[in-house]
């Protein structure tokens, strides 16, 4: 972990928290369709923002609440604004983080900070799921976004533009708490629903805290559990992160050959390549959609996350408890992740 020498002022954490509201407010007003650069439309916004940093903050102060329990000195946390961009859709962060001013001396102490933020998190995005399914608006709530879908044959919603993919906590809620008579938004509007926006969003990002490699939560759980056998088990995921890449990059150039194009060269590769691909796409479908994000999470853990966790010189074993939360924070990796990540239909 990085240490730090100096604690920052307290003035610089506040101004980054009231910056990034904002600009989590401004990707809710665009996410709610409307215009983000007119700052009257950011009350569309609000009850994005304040769910999203509510997120941020219950993973945050996860860590910290943790680490001031075991009096090691860490900073607060330091949120990261990232505002709309031409247009282009953004959750208004790019999540916060804490710094170390001393180090961890034990693995209690390290798996204790390292799960506390994965599982506030996940308990806050429990919540908002619950909360968000209890009370979805019937589907006129939709045309009131999107009037132009009403002008479409039985007012269908289409499939396309952005997606949020699959996860296995957020379809066993929505089978559990949406009103089964009532209407439940498809992947592609659930942005417009803060609630469910926010919740999926916080799963996922909780996913890919809980990769076991190296800094990240999961890197620092695992060591904590499994001692030095967690590199190997880094590399493991390293892998398997390239296969759901390889995935991605198919299915990729499965699209690309579907266009009609003169061109001699482009001809040729339809007639090598997609007779296979047609084959390999209808025996795994799911392979083909993977998100094309886990090349960077697979480059982001080999060279700058790394495989090995630094070492902690201390052989006491996890107590029965907090084994039982390292297999929890297990569960929630399973329950909370989506192969496909976000993707787009045309």
């Amino acid at each position: 972990m990085k240490i730090l020498n100096k604690p920052s002022p307290l003035y610089i954490h506040i101004l980054l928290f009231i910056i990034t509201f904002f600009t989590s407010a401004l990707a809710g007003a665009m996410w709610a369709n409307k215009d983000y650069t007119n700052i009257t439309n950011i009350q569309f916004g609000l009850s994005y923002a304040i769910l999203i940093l509510t997120f941020l903050s219950s993973h945050e102060f996860g860590h910290y609440i943790a680490a001031k329990i075991h009096k090691v000195d860490v900073s607060l946390p330091y949120y990261i604004p990232f505002p709309p961009l031409l247009y282009m859709p953004t959750f208004g962060t790019f999540g916060a983080v804490i710094k170390m001013r001393s180090p961890i001396l034990s693995k209690r102490a390290l798996f204790d900070i390292g799960a506390a933020g994965p599982i506030a998190g996940f308990l806050a995005c429990i919540i908002f799921l619950i909360i968000g399914f209890s009370t979805l608006p019937s589907k006129e709530f939709i045309y009131t976004i999107h009037p132009e879908y009403r002008l479409l044959p039985n007012g269908i919603i289409p499939q396309t533009g952005m997606h949020f993919g699959d996860t296995a906590l957020y379809s066993l809620f929505a089978s559990i708490f949406a009103n089964p008579n009532g209407w439940l938004p498809p992947m592609n509007e659930i942005y417009h629903y803060p609630f469910l926006n926010v919740g999926w969003f916080g799963l996922f990002v909780t996913t890919l805290n809980l990769l076991p490699i190296g800094q990240l939560d999961g890197g620092h759980i695992c060591y904590a559990m499994f001692g030095r056998h967690q590199e190997k088990i880094a590399r493991y995921f390293f892998w398997a992160l390239i296969i759901l890449s390889i995935g991605s990059i198919l299915g990729m150039l499965y699209d690309l050959l579907q266009y009609d194009d003169p061109a001699s060269f482009y001809i040729f590769l339809q007639n090598l390549l997609l007779p296979t691909l047609s084959k390999m796409r209808a025996a795994v479908p799911w392979f083909f959609a993977s998100w094309n994000g886990w090349l960077l999470w697979a480059i982001l853990g080999r060279f700058l996350f790394k495989f090995k966790h630094p070492e902690i010189y201390d052989d006491e074993a996890l107590n029965p408890t907090r084994k039982l939360l390292g297999w929890f924070c297990v569960a929630i990796f399973l329950l909370s992740f989506s192969y496909n990540g976000l993707y787009f239909l045309e």
